[in-house]
């Protein structure tokens, strides 16, 4: 039996304050709406306190704790700030109205010269084994919404690329943290929000796991995470905002220059760091 004893001057000191409030209803009840929704309970406490394992892998049930939280948003505020932000934001505003897909294919990136990201693309798509369209796939760009859903989706590999945080265990962390930094800089707290609201689910559930079950993940995530947000706080704007159709023939090197994207740690930092989290 456990040394470690919580006593009741400890529960006084912390809970004193905790008022019983009443109500009529039959089933719980609370003044968050995510904690009322069933399934996100469920969700969000299995995948925090789990392990990872070959049947059930670290990625499970991703789309489906995204769907609730979008379907939990008060879309009319959302679109307010959205509409909000563009009047302050004038680069905001121009890459929502130029509606451009980073919807890259194998063949027009063939030809992309050495060193340049579509070349970069062009090896990520035909030698990692994934596809840069991961998420929101059957969403149709027809309002500044859903081509922000589309455009984020289909450019987070990409910004492993140009970030340097590749995706494994160490990567994912950094790159996290790193638009959650960038995004808080510069957008209003609200919508700021709103954009790293399922980036705050993965990055809760993985702090969790990892100080669980995974102690030396656990080190590597509070490094990942700090040098995350070290970089970002030099990006010249979230780098959500780039159309990176107009960099395709651009060296990576340069693309970093010019956005700010320093520093870049030394290619291959992390690369197995995957394995930190499997049992």
């Amino acid at each position: 039996m456990s040394e470690a004893k919580v006593g009741a001057a400890d529960r006084a000191y912390f809970n004193g304050a905790i008022q019983k409030v009443e109500t009529t209803s039959s089933v719980l009840v609370s003044s968050s709406r995510y904690l009322n929704n069933a399934d996100l309970r469920h969700l969000i406490g299995q995948e925090m306190l789990r392990r990872n394992g070959a049947d059930l892998p670290n990625t499970a049930y991703i789309p489906e704790v995204a769907q609730i939280l979008h379907d939990l948003e008060d879309m009319p505020t959302i679109i307010g700030l959205f509409e909000a932000e563009k009047a302050r934001l004038p680069l905001f505003k121009a890459w929502l109205d130029r509606r451009s897909l980073a919807d890259f294919t194998i063949e027009e990136t063939k030809h992309c010269a050495p060193g340049t990201l579509g070349a970069a693309i062009h090896d990520f798509m035909v030698n990692s084994g994934y596809q840069l369209d991961l998420f929101f796939q059957e969403v149709k760009v027809v309002n500044d919404f859903t081509f922000y859903l589309r455009q984020t989706a289909l450019t987070h590999d990409i910004e492993h690329i140009v970030t340097g945080f590749g995706p494994n265990h160490g990567g994912e962390v950094a790159l996290l943290n790193a638009n959650m930094m960038a995004k808080s800089r510069y957008f209003c707290p609200e919508l700021s929000a709103f954009f790293s609201r399922i980036a705050f689910y993965l990055k809760a559930k993985t702090i969790m796991k990892d100080g669980l079950h995974y102690p030396e993940a656990m080190v590597l995530n509070l490094e990942a995470e700090f040098q995350g947000a070290l970089q970002a706080r030099n990006w010249k704007y979230p780098l959500m905002l780039v159309n990176w159709r107009d960099y395709v023939d651009v060296q990576i090197s340069d693309i970093r220059e010019e956005l700010g994207i320093t520093p870049v740690l030394p290619e291959g930092t992390w690369a197995d760091t995957n394995k930190l989290v499997h049992d």
